[in-house]
């Protein structure tokens, strides 16, 4: 019963904490957009969470023993890539302002979407627990 619950919610789940590291990404992007030298960094959110929903397809190399450890991205953490700025800023910086702002506002909402969608399978499940 509760393997079914957690599959019913796993998906919800995986995204809000992937938003969730995004988010934190493009704070961080945000915060040293004055920091010289600085490359500003994202995720394709997309595939982070193909990669992560995907049930032991590709996330990682297949162990031959159960005593190896995982090569790959095991953990379903997403896959940083450096930003490639329109237009390069003097100090080395790559941060575009208002791009990464974009991005915040964009993820901040999807977050939001997330989370909602989630509160309402679980008020949907209580609903059916609950008769």
């Amino acid at each position: 019963m509760i393997g079914k619950l957690n599959d019913h919610l796993a998906f919800g789940a995986t995204a809000l904490r992937l938003r969730a590291e995004r988010q934190q990404l493009l704070a961080a992007n945000i915060a040293n957009a004055d920091t010289p030298g600085y490359k500003a960094v994202d995720f394709d959110f997309a595939a982070a969470l193909r990669n992560a929903t995907a049930t032991g397809q590709g996330t990682a190399a297949s162990a031959a023993s159960p005593r190896h450890l995982p090569v790959g991205n095991a953990a379903g953490a997403p896959t940083l890539a450096f930003r490639t700025p329109s237009q390069a800023a003097l100090d080395g910086n790559s941060v575009e302002l208002d791009a990464e702002r974009a991005q915040f506002a964009d993820n901040a909402i999807r977050y939001e979407a997330s989370l909602r969608f989630l509160n309402g399978q679980i008020k949907t499940l209580m609903s059916a627990i609950s008769g």
